[in-house]
């Protein structure tokens, strides 16, 4: 299961880790976080329009149910819930009782596509997310309906929001195809952000304003881009050759700077200058990933319809609901 590309891996992942399945029967996962405060993991299953919830104590739970196809989660930096929703193309702060505050749904008076992967930059708590269009392709993983922007790109929203759900836009409007994954270095001096179309992952360096500059490509050739015909594969089952060519779509970086993305076969592991350096096999498409437990060493996999979990060697990177 674990393929190491080079003797550094060892140091990562221990050689004869194995997964451990903790729920199965989902459509498919997706946007995992986990919480210190209540030792839970959080993701979605977009499909089913349900986010579930994971424990030691008492294993797997529903949490909620509609989502609005809810995709990515994370944490804001006082630990709440923050969550892309696919349906409504919105991005909101989930609270006790499931109160919903609007936190961006438009750039300049047209709606968003359908807001898909998050992060939160520790220094200012401001909250950037990606917006492809794949919520508005089809019923199953969004709602069909047009597509209103005409532009699929990397937004920012300030940690409490500005009153009107206005995204800030951080990149140009041709600079991706259809961003997905994203994730900030450990020192937040760099933003990782993937492009399922072109199979790669490009760089930005982040200004102290958080504003991004100077994108170049960090690695390529990961898999190949992710069509609407995908999507009628996984929801069949019927997924061998899609996960065996697989797409970069969830993403996030360890303590030490490497970047760990979904790609074919399960996950890759890139070292800080891009170069793979091992990969996860995995039984089925992984959407995503993340670190929880205790001590954050515990690797948590969503794998399509199911969920699975190993322990690693390294951490995550700096959260901002751990500062």
């Amino acid at each position: 299961m674990i393929e190491a590309d080079n003797s550094s891996f060892a140091s990562l992942v221990d050689p004869g880790v194995q997964l451990t399945r903790l729920g199965e029967g989902y459509q498919f996962t997706e946007g995992p976080v986990w919480s210190p405060r209540e030792r839970c993991l959080y993701f979605s299953d977009i499909p089913s329009d349900a986010r579930w919830r994971w424990s030691e104590e008492h294993g797997m739970v529903l949490d909620a149910k509609p989502t609005f196809k809810a995709n990515g989660l994370v944490l804001d930096a006082e630990g709440a819930l923050l969550s892309c929703e696919q349906v409504s193309s919105c991005v909101v702060r989930v609270r006790p009782g499931n109160v919903r505050d609007l936190l961006a749904f438009h750039h300049r008076g047209t709606y968003l596509n359908s807001p898909n992967d998050i992060c939160v930059r520790a220094a200012d708590g401001s909250i950037y997310f990606t917006d492809p269009d794949y919520g508005r392709w089809n019923d199953w993983i969004g709602q069909a309906r047009s597509r209103e922007l005409g532009f699929r790109g990397v937004y920012r929203v300030p940690y409490d929001g500005d009153g009107d759900g206005d995204a800030q836009l951080l990149v140009e409007r041709d600079e991706f195809d259809q961003p997905n994954g994203l994730c900030f270095s450990p020192d937040e001096r760099l933003l990782y952000v993937n492009d399922s179309d072109h199979a790669h992952i490009k760089v930005f360096d982040v200004a102290a304003d958080g504003t991004l500059a100077d994108v170049r490509i960090f690695a390529e050739g990961i898999g190949r881009g992710f069509t609407d015909e995908d999507t009628d594969a996984i929801r069949e089952a019927a997924h061998q050759e899609l996960h065996d060519a697989g797409a970069v779509d969830g993403m996030k970086c360890d303590e030490l700077g490497n970047v760990w993305v979904t790609g074919p076969g399960g996950v890759w592991v890139l070292d800080p200058a891009g170069e793979r350096i091992g990969r996860i096999r995995a039984p089925e498409v992984v959407g995503n990933l993340t670190w929880g437990g205790d001590d954050l060493h515990t690797l948590f996999l969503m794998t399509s319809t199911s969920v699975h979990s190993l322990p690693t060697l390294v951490a995550p990177a700096r959260l901002a609901h751990h500062v």
